[in-house]
């Protein structure tokens, strides 16, 4: 897998560019869309018995966030990718326009708060990424500001790391072509209206504005202790399937055995 995804891990800062990347790659393609969801399904059997030492040995934290445009896939990577874990042990947070309380205090205070403990893996559904994305293509604030928050996004996952957090952060990169059709299909089938959102089609009309700003977030945040992850998104199921080994890979080297079994306990018998 190292081989392979080299070229899609950002970790050292530097100038970027999302045309290198193909939305629509599959690097990690083993056949057809039903053996590749096969794959996915038994690398989540994998995941959970490695979650599963992860949680007994409580000594790592495992924040994974998932940054993309709308409906790149963010929600259906959680199902996918977790659908065999116990739900122990495993957090998923939904980030939202912020709340009064939130605004009342600096943008990295709700995301500090959910932060993972020891043992636990927590998945960040949108992240503190949003404070110089929307907030910036909207411009809600200037450059001068984002300048300075993605300073304080390197120095907070730096905190993280030194304090024992392990950090993923993963791209959904899809085509404008490809979110263009997701969002009709929404639109096309009654069944999925409640995914439509009217917002998303003002959101797609600042397409490039947006693509520059995860240019500039991307090439500015990169490091070894909190990589990114370019993830071809074109494709749902190759999406799912590159995440899954990213996170197989993360969690083996976090918890290749269970703890150490306890002398005391040989011979012990239960009446």
């Amino acid at each position: 897998m190292a081989n392979g995804l080299k070229r899609y891990r950002i970790d050292q800062p530097g100038a970027l560019r999302l045309s290198r990347y193909d939305p629509a790659a599959k690097p990690f393609d083993v056949g057809d869309k039903a053996a590749n969801r096969a794959r996915v399904a038994g690398l989540s059997e994998q995941l959970a018995t490695v979650q599963d030492r992860f949680y007994a040995l409580r000594r790592n934290k495992l924040l994974v966030v998932l940054q993309g445009m709308d409906t790149s896939g963010k929600d259906g990577t959680i199902r996918a990718v977790f659908q065999s874990i116990d739900p122990l042990g495993v957090r998923a947070v939904s980030y939202r326009a912020p709340t009064e309380p939130e605004q009342d205090r600096d943008f990295l205070w709700r995301h500090h708060r959910d932060v993972p403990a020891k043992g636990e893996i927590v998945i960040f559904n949108r992240s503190h990424y949003e404070a110089v994305l929307i907030e910036y293509v909207r411009g809600w604030i200037d450059a001068a500001e984002r300048k300075r928050r993605l300073a304080h996004i390197v120095e907070f996952e730096r905190l993280l790391a030194e304090t024992g957090t392990t950090i993923v952060k993963c791209f959904l990169h899809i085509s404008k072509d490809e979110q263009r059709r997701r969002l009709q299909e929404r639109i096309d089938d009654p069944d999925k209206h409640w995914k439509f959102n009217p917002q998303d089609l003002e959101e797609r009309k600042l397409w490039d504005r947006y693509q520059d700003a995860y240019e500039e977030l991307l090439g500015r945040t990169g490091a070894p202790h909190a990589p990114w992850y370019v993830v071809p998104s074109d494709s749902k199921t190759h999406r799912n399937l590159m995440i899954s080994e990213i996170l197989l890979a993360t969690l083996r080297k976090l918890a290749p055995s269970y703890p150490p079994p306890q002398p005391k306990l040989a011979g012990l018998k239960v009446s």
